[in-house]
């Protein structure tokens, strides 16, 4: 048995519909719209957490005909009820990848400016190779990435971080090394030039990533390094609105050139001591899903 907060939990009586109800309803704060997400009536879906209470000895809602709030009790049971379910369902992905048959889902996390990948296509590849996985992606700086990979909240993600700062916490690969351009606007004094020092950008009003950030700390650290320093007049988390404020004239950027080749209104210079950074795949060494590891096989081709 599983002793937690108080709450005894008889394996042999406990259901996993029961703790699907429980969680349902603790997530949304409504029976109906617990009953609606579990395709039930509700009628059935508060016969059954009502059963699990009495089974339990304790009340894991507080209800009235106008609100619902979880209990202290119910509190307690939430995380091993999640757990118990996470369980269940790897069991069954396991048993299927042990037949061959890849299920489930794939949680892929992007940064904004990913160039070492072809997302699309890679993903057309994969749902080509495993129609029964369901993908889902999460597109966020390297550092929330990063974090949900440790969490368990992503499975998979791309990362771009400078050349001296690898991923911690997590197993990654490199996927790629370049070297950021400077961006100017067609009218730019600099426009014509190929290449240009870093120190003839130190005067220029810069657009870039928001501060601490590391999509920042690639020209930061380049900055630093040559004992330079420069106006950061804009922020913004996207490739396209800092090509848009250059395009505008309003400032330069620093970025990864297929993103700025092509860009109409905007000419891209290569930059002597200019910032480099790396495109990491990475993921959890922590029991990773068969989905996680086919998607990792199919970037790389080598079996883990």
């Amino acid at each position: 048995m599983l002793v937690t907060a108080s709450i005894v939990i008889h394996d042999r009586s406990m259901e996993l519909q029961q703790m699907r109800y429980v969680v349902a309803v603790a997530e949304t704060g409504s029976f109906t719209r617990a009953a609606e997400r579990c395709f039930v009536v509700q009628s059935a879906l508060s016969h059954q957490v009502a059963a699990l209470e009495r089974e339990l000895g304790v009340r894991l809602f507080a209800r009235t005909s106008r609100r619902v709030e979880i209990t202290a009790a119910g509190e307690a049971f939430l995380p091993q009820a999640r757990l118990a379910l996470d369980a269940a369902q790897r069991a069954g992905l396991e048993a299927a990848a042990a037949a061959g048959q890849v299920r489930g889902s794939l949680r892929l996390g992007v940064i904004p400016t990913v160039t070492a990948l072809d997302v699309p296509a890679v993903l057309r590849r994969f749902r080509a190779a495993y129609p029964q996985v369901t993908a889902s992606l999460r597109v966020a700086a390297s550092d929330a990435l990063v974090t949900g990979v440790r969490a368990g909240e992503v499975d998979v993600a791309v990362l771009g971080l400078p050349s001296d700062q690898p991923p911690s916490g997590v197993r990654h690969r490199e996927l790629a090394r370049e070297r950021l351009v400077a961006a100017v606007g067609a009218g730019h004094p600099l426009a014509g030039r190929a290449r240009v020092d870093l120190a003839e950008l130190a005067d220029e009003v810069f657009a870039d990533f928001p501060a601490g950030s590391p999509g920042r700390a690639q020209s930061d650290r380049a900055f630093a390094a040559a004992g330079l320093r420069r106006d950061v007049a804009f922020e913004a988390p996207a490739s396209d609105l800092l090509l848009g404020l250059v395009r505008e004239g309003l400032a330069v950027t620093m970025l990864p050139e297929p993103l700025v080749t092509g860009a109409d209104g905007v000419a891209a210079l290569r930059v002597t001591r200019g910032p480099s950074r790396v495109q990491h795949l990475a993921w959890s060494d922590l029991n990773p899903s068969p989905a996680a590891l086919a998607f990792l096989d199919l970037v790389d081709g080598e079996p883990r």
